[in-house]
């Protein structure tokens, strides 16, 4: 069997003395892992870097056998992403999440989602609100979606400031006042129709929701931790805050 499809590399780890298991994220064939001859040698190295966007070639004798992969540059954006750390977070934060997915499924939405935040990483005023919504996304194909297109108390979609923790829903601020302590922030820039400028305040405000529903519906329950380039990101945005502020 044999397929070709663009992909993200998303982890790699050595196998043997000169090879190396990489996991890649396709556009039509999900999150697959392959076996990489030579993988670690000095020509491949480079091109077998997290987050590098590549032509992969999987074989396999069958569909569900760990095959080989054979890759081929076409963008490197850890190369790109070296003389930011911030950005660098940012693709490694991309790809310790995606590896959340199951094998073998396809998820091509997300993928478009994934190459079009990446398209942005050479930009920090765009990229961190992208990242914001790739990750509500994420949570979307992973079955948590969250909905913020209409109040949960009342079914209006006008003055949405609030999301219930408990089930992902928006608030109204009419509704949700009396019990603001226990809601989150919905930002402006993911409420309905909103557009225009996006403030430190609002990326703050979007990690921590993101951030909140990621960890009480994926990754507590299997005993885990956000990863720690997401805690990274958070804090280069607080410091940048701070020093906006100032």
């Amino acid at each position: 069997m044999e397929w070709v499809d663009e992909g993200l590399v998303i982890s790699v780890r050595p196998h043997g003395e000169t090879a190396a298991i990489v996991d890649v994220f396709t556009r039509e064939h999900g999150r697959h892992p392959g076996m990489v001859h030579g993988g670690r040698s000095r020509r491949l190295r480079p091109i077998l870097q997290t987050g590098n966007h590549v032509d992969a070639t999987w074989r396999g004798r069958l569909p569900d056998q760990l095959g080989h992969l054979s890759l081929e540059l076409r963008r490197g954006y850890a190369a790109q992403s070296l003389d930011d750390p911030a950005a660098l977070s940012g693709l490694a934060n991309l790809a310790s999440m995606l590896r959340l997915l199951p094998e073998r499924d396809p998820h091509p939405n997300l993928f478009e989602v994934t190459m079009f935040v990446l398209g942005f990483l050479d930009d920090s005023s765009v990229w961190p609100a992208l990242m914001v919504r790739w990750e509500l996304s994420l949570l979307t194909e992973l079955g948590f979606g969250l909905d913020l297109e209409k109040c949960a108390a009342t079914g209006s979609t006008q003055n949405l400031t609030y999301v219930s923790p408990k089930s992902g829903r928006a608030v109204s601020k009419d509704a949700g006042t009396p019990y603001a302590d226990k809601l989150l922030a919905l930002p402006r820039f993911l409420r309905p129709g909103r557009s225009g400028e996006v403030t430190a305040s609002d990326i703050t405000d979007g990690f921590r929701l993101t951030g909140y529903f990621l960890e009480d519906r994926i990754f507590t329950p299997q005993s885990q931790k956000l990863p720690e380039p997401r805690r990274r990101i958070v804090d280069h945005l607080a410091r940048e805050a701070t020093i906006d502020a100032i």
